[in-house]
C-alpha cells in the first residue's frame, strides 16, 4: 500500500496531475501547481496564517464542516514549508 502524498505547502493531495514544476520542467514531488511553479513558490511571502485562511475557505466552499476543516488546518504547521 503506497503512502498518499500531499503538497508540503497547502496539503492538497498530489496525484501527478496537479503537481507543481521544478526549474527543469520536471514535476515537483513535494508541491502542487498552485503553490509551486518553475522551482519557486508562487507566493513566496505568504505566511502560515494566510495559507490557513485560504485552505479554510477552500474547504468551506467544498462543504467541509468545522471539525474536518479544523483537522485539515492542523496539518499545515507540520508541512515542510511551514516547519521551523
Amino acid at each position: 500500500m503506497s503512502k498518499k502524498k500531499f503538497c508540503q505547502s497547502c496539503s492538497m493531495p498530489l496525484d501527478g496531475k496537479d503537481n507543481g514544476t521544478e526549474k527543469d520542467g520536471s514535476l515537483s514531488q513535494k508541491y502542487c501547481e498552485m503553490c509551486y511553479q518553475n522551482g519557486e513558490f508562487t507566493t513566496p511571502d505568504m505566511t502560515l496564517e494566510q495559507m490557513t485562511k485560504i485552505v479554510d475557505n477552500a474547504l468551506k466552499d467544498k462543504g467541509w464542516g468545522k471539525f474536518r476543516r479544523y483537522l485539515a488546518k492542523g496539518m499545515l504547521p507540520k508541512l515542510e514549508r511551514w516547519k521551523n
